[in-house]
């Protein structure tokens, strides 16, 4: 887990070896343990390296494989390294190290492109041939890390991370249409896009090749859920339950692959429950305690200490706690601005820096977290209407109503007019717009619908097609941008079980009945760790997970938020200033956040309007 940075002059002088060095330093969090540099004409490659395998001085990057044709600055974790490198010493491979990215670097040369498919595990590389003078570029599946580029006139260059790339730039500016969508909605989708003018991510599950004679970028996709899911046997070799468990279990074992020291984000749910407590009893042969870190809220409507303390019992966990106040979060906040370098859409996500730093400071370097187990097995609340459309389908009108009772019943806060009214606002593009307008009554010109909604509307007639696009675009891709951005600003390497690529693929597969049912959200995992999970976790009928006490911190802060407001010029772009000096302290919080968020990011980052 590292920052990757790389650099090539598109016409000549540039001074490709400053500016690597430049480019690399600012990303030294995210490698605090070693620094290094490859430059080779206008081509230049760098490296930072926070040492989670092999701890040796034989990581270090960017890696030259052993003919020399190939050089590698790669950022991430393949969990199957240890396989991967048995079957190419069967071929006649060497390697002189014990780390994954000679593994990567040695698969490339041997099977080229089709070697991600073999992956298993979240990466962002780039591989400079030097025979075909070529850099071949990588992003993991569902885009756990990130890869950044951009193409100017001087250079096309690359990097973990936006600040890297912006001295690169003419000018630092907005990206209006991004801008206006978070501001409508407070969830723009992902693209390829970013909230900077000329800054492009390259999609999850993609790779690119930029060929240095030529001057040409080409792009293409190496791996589609739709199209494996659309390829799987329809008939399951075992009993789903069983066989959840049995992959759950797998994804697990190989996130635990370390020589640093490892432990889970908990927050008393049941996905981070289910991660501690099995890999608790994986580490049990180490003879040490599993780790477990919890940010406690201040707000008891939000505070799950209770149910995070349980499972803690239950697994006889290192339990690391921090209960941050407002001025913790009013001094960490200016921190997480820097390292997120793109608005976001709630304080929550200064709940989860907390979780991380914590971890570094009691020398926790790995967290295993539990992000995408509500997108694969239809854990959010949201999804309760489209489930409910796919039994009237398929079962009839009477089957639907019984299963929105029993949501009623077994999700917390669910009520039929909730159900109905999200219902409207999910199937009804227009009614969703509408509900946006009269919420940001202070927008002008008023923004128009962004293309996402309708997509999404779609989708919830087809409970597959909704989970693939949350996914791919407008639920999982924000999660994993914060959860990187958070971890790596303390050097904190964070893997995902529940986005292990099997799991994924095996979840979404399911019959919607298996993932809801009785009322219950995630059915099948529930089911599948009944035994080992304390009761009252596994049949948990709310759900918050490190949520801020967003209501007490807002509050006080208010006054801070406006002035920050009312004087933002980008916001003044937007919005009818006026109007919104007049009724911000009577927005929800969320509207009030999400202006104050911006101003925040265009304080921070110098954008210009």
């Amino acid at each position: 887990m590292c920052g990757i940075a790389g650099i090539v002059a598109r016409h000549g002088g540039l001074e490709v070896g400053r500016l690597i060095r430049e480019m690399t330093t600012r990303v030294r969090h995210r490698g605090p343990d070693d620094e290094g540099w490859l430059v080779e004409g206008r081509v230049a490659l760098g490296h930072r390296r926070l040492a989670i395998l092999d701890l040796s001085a034989a990581g270090h990057q960017p890696m030259t494989s052993a003919d020399g044709r190939f050089a590698i600055t790669y950022n991430g974790e393949i969990y199957n390294f240890i396989e991967l490198r048995s079957e190419l010493e069967a071929m006649g491979h060497r390697f002189r190290t014990g780390t994954d990215t000679e593994v990567v670097l040695t698969a490339f040369a041997a099977w080229g492109p089709e070697c991600l498919a073999r992956l298993n595990g979240m990466w962002s590389f780039a591989i400079h041939d030097r025979l075909r003078r070529t850099i071949f570029a990588s992003r993991d599946r569902f885009g756990e890390k990130p890869f950044y580029y951009v193409r100017t006139e001087a250079c096309f260059a690359f990097g973990s991370e936006i600040r890297q790339l912006l001295p690169l730039l003419p000018s630092t500016r907005a990206n209006a249409a991004l801008v206006a969508d978070f501001l409508l909605t407070g969830s723009p989708a992902q693209s390829t896009e970013t909230f900077f003018e000329g800054v492009s991510s390259l999609a999850a599950g993609h790779f690119l090749v930029y060929d240095i004679k030529a001057d040409r970028c080409a792009h293409g996709r190496y791996y589609s859920l739709a199209e494996r899911l659309a390829a799987a046997d329809p008939s399951p070799a075992e009993e789903p339950v069983a066989a959840l468990r049995r992959t759950f279990e797998d994804a697990v074992r190989l996130r635990l692959r370390s020589d640093v020291q490892v432990g889970a984000c908990l927050s008393g749910g049941l996905d981070s429950s289910s991660i501690s407590l099995i890999a608790a009893r994986q580490n049990a042969r180490a003879g040490a305690r599993f780790n477990a870190v919890t940010a406690i809220s201040e707000d008891p409507r939000n505070n799950e200490e209770t149910y995070a303390a349980e499972v803690v019992k239950a697994g006889d966990l290192r339990w690391i706690t921090t209960r941050p106040g407002y001025d913790d979060f009013r001094a960490l906040l200016p921190h997480v601005v820097e390292h997120q370098e793109e608005p976001f859409p709630g304080p929550s996500i200064c709940m989860q820096a907390f979780v991380m730093r914590a971890a570094r400071e009691n020398g926790v370097v790995v967290l295993l977290d539990g992000q995408g187990g509500d997108e694969t097995l239809l854990g959010y609340e949201r999804y309760c209407s489209p489930y409910c459309y796919a039994l009237w389908r398929e079962k009839g009108i009477l089957e639907a109503i019984r299963g929105a009772r029993e949501a009623i019943r077994n999700t917390a806060g669910m009520s039929a007019w909730r159900l109905i009214a999200q219902s409207l606002l999910w199937f009804v593009p227009a009614a969703r717009y509408r509900y946006f307008i009269r919420r940001g009554r202070y927008l002008s010109p008023r923004p128009a619908l962004p293309g996402w909604v309708g997509s999404f509307a779609r989708s919830c007639l087809d409970v597959r097609a909704l989970q693939i696009l949350e996914m791919e675009a407008t639920g999982l891709p924000a999660l994993l941008r914060y959860e990187d951005k958070n971890s790596m600003a303390y050097s904190v390497e964070a893997r995902l079980p529940f986005l292990d690529h099997r799991l994924v693929e095996q979840c979404i597969s399911l019959e919607p009945q298996l993932k809801m049912q009785g009322g219950w959200t995630k059915w099948v995992l529930r089911r599948a760790m009944a035994d080992l999970l304390p009761e009252g976790i596994a049949w948990r009928r709310n759900k918050i997970g490190f949520a801020a006490p967003t209501d007490l911190w807002l509050a006080r802060h208010r006054d801070v938020m406006a002035r920050a407001v009312t004087t933002s010029p980008l916001i003044a772009r937007f919005c009818d200033q006026s109007r919104l000096t007049h009724q911000f302290g009577a927005l929800d919080r969320d509207s009030q956040w999400r202006l104050y968020s911006l101003a925040l990011w265009e304080e921070r980052f110098s954008v210009a309007v």
